[in-house]
């Protein structure tokens, strides 16, 4: 394998291609006293290109004058695949050839041998070739580890913050919290959850809290919002807000209808109220360490407060809300409910998508 050494020299898989048979003996025979062992022989360029198509090499010595596919071609050939074309090349060329071996050389070559080929110069060209072979692959390793690193960095950023707060982030090393107009605010509340909490054991009531958890990330996404967090049973997702989305009211509704559904057929059917409101709010990240994006705002709380009200299981909608989705769905109005901090606020209760 790449990597290790024969004796003291780095070992490696290499293809002689050499039309002449003795020559390709004597170079086989060559490698194979200087501990190179793994070592493919063919005669002509086609099957050159065939070899290397079918197997992986660490290096090839090529002989320029071949019948068929000429050295040049195979040289071309392993340049041009973006594949191959680190494989060292060492060409291997008649005596006095040196604008050819020049001409080698410019299209990709990494040295030279004459004929008849000294062992001394095999030796160090080959030894030579599959070092900087190996130091490729190590820095192909490195940088695909780091590739794969930053990859997971990325999925674990987008856990905690919403795609667009992502993007601004890796942009600007920073999430600036800012105002965002006419976002729609959905929060979906557990009802029941503190009581089944005090009779069941909480491993077995975080558990059963994730199962719904999960259904409503899949089920946000589905609709087009965003999720920005859970505040203990409490989801909170957003619309129309990092990322433009003029249906968001609609599409909150459905969400929240769905949630509902979803909620009951699960092995614990929760029951659970979701409230609907939109208008400005301010969100972003504070700090610099173990980010968290955030929003503040009358709206997120008339949102928050009409979720987590003494209201029955179901989902409920502003007066403003409502104005936008006339319509698109069935509902009855509550008329003025008080919401803590706010005085009062139209409330309607939706009961359905409208049909027809």
């Amino acid at each position: 394998m790449p990597g290790k050494r024969a004796g003291h020299l780095v070992s490696g898989r290499i293809l002689v291609a050499e039309d002449d048979p003795d020559v390709r003996e004597i170079l086989v025979y060559m490698l194979a006293k200087e501990g190179w062992t793994d070592v493919d022989a063919v005669g002509d360029g086609d099957a050159a290109v065939a070899a290397l198509g079918a197997g992986s090499y660490d290096l090839v010595l090529l002989d320029v004058m071949m019948p068929g596919r000429s050295g040049i071609e195979v040289l071309d050939w392993i340049k041009a695949d973006p594949e191959r074309r680190h494989i060292p090349v060492v060409i291997v060329t008649a005596l006095g050839d040196l604008d050819l071996v020049a001409h080698c050389v410019a299209r990709g070559a990494e040295d030279r041998l004459t004929k008849p080929v000294e062992p001394v110069l095999l030796r160090a060209r080959v030894a030579a070739g599959l070092e900087r072979k190996r130091l490729h692959d190590r820095e192909q390793a490195h940088l695909l580890a780091i590739e794969r690193e930053r990859a997971r960095a990325d999925e674990l950023l987008k856990a905690i913050l919403p795609a667009g707060a992502v993007d601004e982030l890796k942009a600007t090393n920073r999430v600036r919290p800012r105002r965002f107009e006419d976002v729609v605010i959905l929060f979906a509340d557990v009802v029941g959850f503190t009581a089944f909490c005090d009779s069941h054991p909480a491993e077995e009531a975080v558990r059963n809290l994730e199962d719904l958890v999960e259904w409503f990330e899949a089920l946000a996404d589905l609709h087009g919002l965003e999720k920005i967090k859970t505040v203990g049973d409490a989801f909170l997702a957003t619309g129309n807000m990092l990322v433009a989305k003029p249906d968001a009211e609609i599409a909150a509704v459905r969400c929240a209808l769905a949630m509902a559904d979803a909620s009951g057929y699960l092995p614990v059917p929760w029951t659970i109220r979701t409230a609907i409101h939109v208008g400005p709010v301010v969100g972003g990240v504070l700090g610099s360490s173990k980010y968290n994006f955030d929003l503040w705002g009358d709206t997120v709380n008339v949102a928050a407060r009409l979720a987590a009200s003494g209201l029955p299981p179901g989902t409920y909608c502003t007066a403003e809300v409502w104005r936008r989705i006339a319509g698109q769905a069935r509902g009855s109005p509550l008329g003025p409910m008080p919401v803590k901090g706010k005085g009062t606020v139209e409330v309607w209760r939706c009961e359905g998508l409208a049909t027809g």
